[in-house]
Parts: structure tokens; C-alpha cells; sequence
């Protein structure tokens, strides 16, 4: 049923109907009155109530996806209630065009899965997500987003906002394209800033804009595509501004953001300066001040941190440091060989969307949440063996403590100082860390330059107020460019989401996967397979204990399990297995992870009279689409000596 065309047949026949006479003004109930006369409000409404009572019948029993892109997240449409009282910016993404690295791609088969592209909306703690589009040179987007446009002071919170008001509004619509190959891997394609004020000075409140998205990181200044995005205000400005103050208001801010920026640059250079006249030898020390982000722009690296509260999704700092290790590692891609690292430290959209990033994502992530539980938290850049680059997190006690943060492991170090000036009979702590100097520390607040005769880790004593130890920035110059709220160019961070992956049911998808690769794997051996449930179903609490241990630091509950498993192995036989651990949900890929350790390959091919096998699956979920995946294989056979 064409809605809209309806609805604009409708409202042509009205105006001319009601305006002829004297030409007055048409008010929107007398527009709505019109399209009730005429019961096309009615046939929406009934309209719409199908569509969500088909959705709920399809939730319980999910029928196979008729398209040929397997939509994982299946889209349930909820009635959206739009409060009439609230500012509104509809945003479409109506196709794209000029994707031209997929212009030789072969049309996809029916039921043939294929790579896909996603895109990601973040506006002002709103975030969105669009269906799934195959890649082509012409990607079929097609999708509304409704974004609310509300004023955080408290008090106006019940005010419609007017275009004055938004034209103050500077936070952008941040984009990120987000693209999934057909063995689910994910790579950023490209992370754009839309601003959508121009819309305030459309016409009828509606603006067309054809993007450009540029690439990322190496390829930051070559063209990706082009998106048509279409922008309404609804409900309708009842005055437009005109395009002169939303342009002066641009360039205003543009100003003010590149005068900040040139003087926090000058005063940065200055610091840097003295740093170097402290020692000679400091120019080869990791102090960074700025670093990349994805688009090839540079910023301040404190603007990269802010205390971010998980609301309800986590509970501990210790749990936020287990979520931020599940997230994948990947390290920056760079075209053609060198070794060179290429530095991109990504915008908190890009890496969540993308679900993967460098250690330095995961660390900045990491302080944000710690520093959003109410600790001292810095993000610690230095090297790790072999001289290797590295960064990761520290925090401060208020006695003093210092604890470092791995946050690719979870891992958690105490640090004790050697003190260099101690007789050699004094039995010195041995440092259980990996990290070997140490060049800077920072937060979104404050950052130091270590300039002890040394670097080395652990040596570094932690005592920031001691100016002869480390060499501290201005807050100021720091606040003057990385606090939020202000012009900055770095954009606010967007809330953390709840995880949209039943554990369960993958579960028992990955375990059905494995069992079928196990029982194929052994009859290529020329072996048969037994799978013995019980015994599979024991697993489970090894796998919990080995999931709490991972984030508490606590091992509990082993003596239950290896006593049912005593229980369940009779005299004489022997039982093996074999824990594993991934961060990805792909069972082929985890199997063939598995044949490559000789213990596992031992219980996979195992032979012997009465051999059972067993495994379990068990997923742990976390924000955004990250999981922990344990896995463990077991068998039991009669002994044969």
C-alpha cells in the first residue's frame, strides 16, 4: 500500500480545496482532519499493527531468512512512539553509488551468503544500526533513522527546541561503514562526520546531501562511495533560518576550534622543548602527544579518554577489563610490506561497531571505563619486549598501590619499584609484567612525561607530584581542547550497548558444528564416533570456573567437577580434556585452532576399546556483539596396556 502517495494526493486535493478562497493559512490538524475524512489514518494504523503482529509470530519460531544474506540479528520492528512535543531529525539513507572496489562483484545466488556492508549511526547518545546490504557498486540502503534532537540543560528538557536553539547544538552525526565478509570477519570502510545543521536552513525543513566517504587510515584521502542521505526536521520548523547565519555559525566554529588547536599546538611544542633540555637522551623516549585517528586527523591524546559508565552492562572494573580483552586485537592494516606499524588509534564508534582494534583502542577504552568507576585510571605508552611499542592501562591507589592493566589479557599486575641504590644483598621484587619502559602516561585530564634517569619499568617510581620525576602538562591547555562540550573535533563518546547475541542458542549451534567436524574428521581416520551426553554435559562447570577465574581472579567450584567426573569414568578407563578459549564464533575456524595443539589432536583422534567422546560449548556474552567462547573436548577408553 503507497502511503505516501496517498497521503500526498490527499494533501494536494485539500489545499486546493481549502486555499482557493482566501488563501489561508492550513494548519496541521486541518490536515490530519483531511486524511481522517478520508480513513487513510485508519488504514496506517491497521497497517502498522500487522506489521508488528507478524514480526512477534515470526520471534517465536524463526522461520529461514528468504534472503540471501543471512540477517543475524533479526529486525524487530517495535512501534516507535514519537512524542509531538519533542524536536525530531529524520535521517534516510536512500542507496549509495561509486563503491567502485566492488564493481566486479558477481551478483549474489539465492541463498548464497555474501559480503555485506552495515552502517552505524551515533547522535548525541542515540546509536542505530542499518539491515545489512549486499557489497556492490550500487549498495541498496535503505533505511530511516529517527534521531531525537533535545537540549541537555536540565529544566528545558519538556521545551521544543527551535532552530535557534539547534543551530547551537555542534555534535555531529558521527557514520561509520562497517563491512562483513561471508566468514563473518569485519574491516572498517569508513567513519564520516555529517553535519546536519544545513538542514535548518532548508526549504520545507527537507535537504538532500550526497556524502562522500573517504577511506581509512592509509587511504584516508581516497573516495570509498557515495551515500544520498535525505534530512527532515519533524516536527516542521515553523521558521527556516536562512543559509548565511547556519554558514557564518560553521565558520565560527571552525575558527575556535582551529585557534584552540593552534595554541594548545604551540604550547605543546614549548613543553616539548623543555623536556628535551632535562636530558638529551628524552628524544628517544615514547612521549606522545598526539596521535592519528582513523581518518589520518590528528588529536591531543588525552581527547581519546573520557569516564564512560556501562550503566547496567557491567558490574565491576574487573569485569569491564574482561569485556575489553574479548574484544578482537588486530593491528592496524598497512598496505605492502616494511614492518612499519601504522598508527591509527580509532574513534570509539569505529572500534565497537567493528568489534576489533589495536592495543591502543583497547587500552583508551579501558581507562574510560575504569576512570567511569570512579578510579585513578592513565593510559601508560612505552614498550614491551624486544622493544616492541605497546600501551596499556595503569591505575593508582589511594594508598599509593599501583596497578598496571593488560587490556588485550585482562591481565592485572601490581608494581613494585627496584631500587637501583640498594646494596646488592637486598632481595629485589621480580616484575611478573611483560611491559619493559615507559615513556608517558595520561588521562582526559592530565598528562605526564616520565624524565627519571631511567625508563625502564621497573625502576619507574609513580610519584606524579614530584615535578623531578615527571614533567606534567597544563590542565588548562589539556581542558582547553579535550573537554567535553567543547568545539573540539573529537566527538563524544557514544553509549556502550547491551549484547544482542543469545548465549544459548550459539552455543548449541557451535557445538552441533563441532560435533559434525569431530565425527567427519574421525571417519577420514577410518575411526567411528561415539558422543556420550552425560559425560559432555560435566564439562559445564569447568567452563564456568574457567570464565569467573578469567574475570575475578577467583578459581572456585573445581572439586565438584573433578569429582564428577571421577564418578562418571569407570576403574580402569582413562578420561582426557582439553579447555580452549576464543573470542570469535566460528566453529571451522576454532576446530582447525584446535588440531594444531598435539593434546587436543590426542583426544580427537583418540583410539582404544570403549572410546567416548564428549564436548561442550559455552558462550559468555558482553556489550556490543563481544563473547568469550570456551570449548573443551574430552574422551574416556579402557586402558590397554
Amino acid at each position: 500500500m503507497d502511503v505516501h502517495g496517498r497521503i500526498r494526493e490527499v494533501l494536494a486535493e485539500t489545499i486546493r480545496e481549502e486555499l482557493a478562497p482566501e488563501h489561508q493559512q492550513l494548519s496541521t490538524e486541518d490536515l490530519i482532519k483531511a486524511l481522517r475524512q478520508r480513513g487513510i489514518i485508519d488504514d496506517v494504523m491497521k497497517e502498522l499493527k500487522f506489521v508488528t503482529d507478524v514480526n512477534e509470530k515470526e520471534r517465536t519460531s524463526a522461520p529461514k531468512p528468504s534472503t540471501h544474506f543471512v540477517d543475524r540479528e533479526p529486525p524487530v520492528l517495535k512501534k516507535t512512539n514519537i512524542d509531538p512535543t519533542r524536536r525530531y531529525l529524520y535521517l534516510q539513507v536512500l542507496g549509495g553509488k561509486a563503491f567502485l572496489e566492488h564493481l566486479q562483484e558477481p551478483e549474489p545466488l539465492p541463498g548464497q551468503t555474501c559480503s555485506t556492508f552495515t552502517l552505524c549511526l551515533h547522535f548525541r547518545n542515540q546509536r542505530f544500526r542499518s539491515k545489512p546490504v549486499p557489497c556492490a557498486c550500487e549498495p541498496d540502503f535503505h533505511d530511516g533513522f529517527l534521531l531525537e534532537v533535545h537540549k541537555d540543560s536540565l529544566g528545558d528538557g519538556s521545551k521544543m527546541v527551535d532552530a535557534t536553539t539547534m543551530l547551537s547544538i555542534c555534535d555531529p552525526v558521527h557514520m561509520v561503514l562497517i563491512k562483513t565478509d561471508t566468514f563473518g570477519e569485519t574491516t572498517l570502510v569508513a567513519s564520516y562526520f555529517l553535519e546536519w545543521r544545513s538542514v535548518l536552513a532548508a526549504e520545507n525543513g527537507i535537504t538532500n546531501v550526497a556524502v562522500e566517504l573517504l577511506g581509512v587510515g592509509t587511504e584516508s584521502k581516497v573516495s570509498v562511495g557515495v551515500l544520498n542521505i535525505r534530512l527532515e526536521m519533524y516536527p516542521q520548523l515553523n521558521k527556516t533560518l536562512s543559509p548565511e547565519i547556519t554558514n557564518t555559525q560553521f565558520a565560527l566554529e571552525r575558527q575556535k576550534t582551529a585557534e584552540k588547536e593552534r595554541l594548545f599546538l604551540v604550547y605543546a611544542k614549548q613543553w616539548w622543548r623543555e623536556y628535551l633540555q632535562i636530558r638529551p637522551t628524552h628524544n628517544v623516549r615514547l612521549v606522545k602527544i598526539f596521535a592519528q585517528d582513523e581518518n589520518g586527523v590528528n588529536h591531543p591524546v588525552c581527547s581519546y579518554i573520557r569516564p564512560l559508565r556501562a550503566g547496567r552492562l557491567l558490574d565491576t572494573p574487573r569485569q569491564a577489563a574482561r569485556f575489553v580483552s574479548v574484544l578482537g586485537y588486530e593491528r592496524a592494516p598497512v598496505i605492502g610490506g616494511g614492518g612499519g606499524k601504522q598508527e591509527q588509534w580509532c574513534t570509539l564508534l569505529a572500534f565497537l561497531c567493528r568489534n576489533k582494534g589495536d592495543c591502543e583502542d583497547h587500552a583508551n577504552l579501558l581507562c574510560s571505563l575504569l576512570l567511569g568507576f570512579g578510579l585513578e585510571a592513565f593510559v601508560c605508552v612505552g614498550t614491551k619486549a624486544k622493544g616492541v611499542p605497546h600501551t596499556w592501562v595503569m591505575t593508582c591507589g589511594t594508598d599509593g598501590t599501583i596497578t598496571f592493566w593488560e587490556s588485550l589479557t585482562g591481565h592485572r599486575y601490581i608494581h613494585r619499584p627496584i631500587n637501583p641504590d640498594d646494596p646488592p644483598l637486598v632481595e629485589q621484587p621480580k616484575p611478573l609484567y611483560p611491559y619493559r619502559t615507559i615513556g608517558c602516561i595520561f588521562n582526559h585530564q592530565k598528562f605526564f612525561g616520565n624524565c627519571q634517569p631511567s625508563d625502564a619499568v621497573e625502576v619507574c617510581v609513580f610519584d606524579l607530584h614530584d615535578e623531578s620525576k615527571w614533567k606534567s602538562m597544563s590542565g588548562e591547555a589539556i581542558k582547553s581542547v579535550c573537554s567535553p562540550g567543547t568545539t573540539s573535533s573529537v566527538p563524544p563518546f557514544p553509549p556502550l550497548c547491551a549484547s544482542t547475541i543469545d548465549a544459548a542458542v550459539t552455543s548449541n549451534e557451535i557445538e552441533l558444528q563441532l560435533r559434525i567436524l569431530v565425527s567427519e574428521h574421525r571417519k577420514d581416520l577410518g575411526l567411528s564416533t561415539v558422543w556420550d551426553d552425560h559425560l559432555s554435559y560435566l564439562l559445564s562447570p569447568a567452563l564456568a570456573a574457567y570464565e569467573l577465574e578469567r574475570t575475578t581472579g577467583i578459581s572456585a567450584g573445581n572439586e565438584e567437577f573433578q569429582d564428577a567426573v571421577r564418578r562418571a569414568v569407570p576403574d580402569g578407563h582413562t578420561f582426557k580434556g582439553f579447555p580452549i578459549h576464543f573470542v570469535y564464533r566460528h566453529a571451522r575456524r576454532a576446530f582447525a585452532t584446535c588440531l594444531r595443539s598435539p593434546f587436543c589432536e590426542d583426544i580427537i583422534c583418540c583410539r582404544g576399546d570403549q572410546v567416548r567422546l564428549a564436548v561442550r560449548v559455552r558462550v559468555f556474552t558482553y556489550p556490543e556483539s563481544a563473547c568469550a567462547v570456551w570449548i573443551m573436548f574430552a574422551c574416556k577408553y579402557r586402558s590397554v596396556l
